[in-house]
């Protein structure tokens, strides 16, 4: 079982949810008198802090003071562990779905060599296999801008290049000194097994 340690978690948990800035656990706890609830969401009612650590005890659980503001304070058994191992994962899978959603930038120039050219477009493949939308921009210098053309060339020649990875959000388009487009990643297919036949002997 856990003592105090103050965090701030969103527990949500058996239909029970609920904000609080400091969750005090099991000693942590000062109140004499707490209302609990149990691990299934029962309605303990109100007893002393002794008896209500006794119960979590019992169930090898933790007591958790969920609404310290409430009179008396409403405490909860639960798995304190549990329950910080599951915000964790949710911030991590919070972070994953930012970090898909994520626009990346790669430049090229209209004359970039093919050794530069693969490398580059092996990274954006790296990046688009990550879940990031990558920008693909072709920029020109001085009079290379009277060419458009050439990075619309390039363009095509990228896309097609990463077309089994990547599909095209935006249509290349022309600003003022770069042509770009936007490449999201491909939806990834469910590849359904064969069934396999059975020969009587």
């Amino acid at each position: 079982m856990l003592e105090f340690l103050p965090q701030q978690l969103n527990i949500n948990l058996g239909g029970f949810r609920t904000i609080v800035r400091e969750y005090k656990v099991n000693s942590g706890i000062r109140s004499d008198r707490i209302r609990v609830i149990d691990d299934d969401g029962a309605q303990l009612g109100i007893v002393s802090l002794i008896d209500a650590l006794d119960m979590a005890r019992t169930k090898d659980l933790d007591l958790v003071e969920v609404s310290p503001g409430a009179d008396p304070p409403v405490c909860r058994i639960l798995d304190y562990g549990k329950l910080r191992y599951l915000h964790a994962k949710k911030v991590k899978e919070s972070k994953k779905a930012q970090k898909s959603t994520e626009l990346r930038e790669i430049r090229f120039r209209p004359n970039i060599g093919d050794h530069d050219l693969s490398a580059k477009t092996r990274k954006a493949g790296q990046l688009l296999s990550e879940g990031a939308k990558v920008k693909i921009a072709v920029f020109f210098r001085g009079r290379e801008v009277t060419h458009p053309e050439l990075g619309m060339v390039l363009l095509r020649t990228v896309a097609e290049k990463l077309q089994e990875v990547s599909k095209l959000e935006k249509a290349p388009s022309a600003e003022r000194n770069n042509v770009s487009m936007i490449l999201v990643p491909q939806p990834t297919r469910k590849v359904e097994k064969m069934p396999v036949e059975v020969k009587d002997a």
